[in-house]
């Protein structure tokens, strides 16, 4: 998925320096983002400040959407570099194409995982005809400098293992949680999980005292770690915890994010993440005028310009604001 905010701004993250070794409770509020010509997100990463959690840099929540009249999601080709796409849904279906010529319809439950290595580029759109709802998060991680180069691929994971406990069910879609391993590739130590909860359930959930970890609640309304959390909304938990504290008021799901804190400081603006103002002019200049991140064959349309980049020039620094 892309960022189509037309007035981009950088995101300056990353570096241990903020990260607190102790368990916080931070509660994000989103900003509401026009995506395409019928949907809009709420954006919870980047956030004012807070700009990233582990290797998790991008987050996007969106719907439930009745679109059965609307075109959905219509999200032109556009480019990425140094970063993993992470397409999840709850309803309805997305449409993938790419430049390394991978078309997949991704359906709830099941990981679509670009990653974009060097350059990608690709398109994501609601099929004609669609499914009447559409609800899901698109996320991205970072890659570390060691990997940011690597050939664009993508994966596609219909079935993902599950960690279970009386009232819960956690389908792993990146990472390792309580034992159960997704089969997506990673290139840090992080975990990306959907948490589903029966009403009433009041438990706790397994966690690495290593990892930095965030809860988006995606339905229904859960407490975690004793606060209360609607859909749309994401708590920052910090490091240091063993265990997670879990209790659902009704039927209710959220997406758990964490990993070690990143140690590299990077650029993110528009679309890439970078290490410096020069690569980052370098691969929109690419976008604009060249052939790098390739062709998304079998999109009926042009491909999405991206904006200019600020006068300024943009610095790699802190994770928070």
């Amino acid at each position: 998925m892309s960022n189509l905010d037309r007035q981009a701004v950088p995101s300056l993250c990353g570096g241990r320096g903020f990260v607190v070794a102790e368990p916080v409770r931070e509660l994000l509020s989103p900003r509401r983002v026009a995506l395409g010509e019928s949907t809009e997100v709420r954006r919870l990463l980047p956030n004012l400040g807070r700009r990233m959690v582990g290797a998790w840099v991008f987050v996007d929540h969106y719907g439930p959407d009745d679109i059965a009249s609307e075109p959905g999601m219509q999200v032109p080709p556009h480019p990425h570099t140094g970063l993993q796409t992470v397409s999840w849904l709850h309803e309805g279906e997305v449409l993938h194409r790419d430049s390394t010529g991978s078309v997949q319809t991704i359906r709830p439950y099941e990981l679509g995982l670009m990653t974009s290595g060097r350059a990608i580029s690709h398109s994501e759109q609601s099929p004609d005809p669609h499914p009447r709802f559409l609800h899901g998060a698109q996320l991205w991680t970072a890659l570390p400098d060691t990997h940011r180069r690597v050939e664009p691929h993508f994966e596609f994971h219909a079935h993902l293992p599950q960690a279970t406990a009386p009232g819960l069910t956690a389908t792993v879609v990146l990472g390792t949680l309580d034992g159960a391993t997704s089969p997506g590739t990673t290139y840090t130590p992080l975990v990306g999980a959907d948490v589903t909860l029966a009403h009433g359930t009041d438990t706790r959930l397994p966690v690495e005292p290593d990892f930095e970890y965030a809860a988006l609640a995606m339905s229904g309304e859960t407490h975690v770690d004793g606060v209360p959390l609607l859909p749309g909304s994401m708590l920052y938990l910090g490091c240091g915890r063993t265990e997670l504290p879990l209790r659902a008021e009704s039927d209710a799901s959220l997406m758990l994010l964490g990993g070690e804190p990143f140690a590299e400081e990077i650029v993110m603006w528009w679309n890439f993440v970078g290490r410096t103002d020069e690569e980052i002019r370098q691969a929109r200049e690419d976008w604009m005028t060249g052939d790098r991140f390739g062709e998304v064959k079998g999109y009926a349309g042009g491909r999405l310009p991206a904006p200019e980049v600020p006068a300024t020039q943009l610095k790699a620094r802190g994770r928070v604001r």
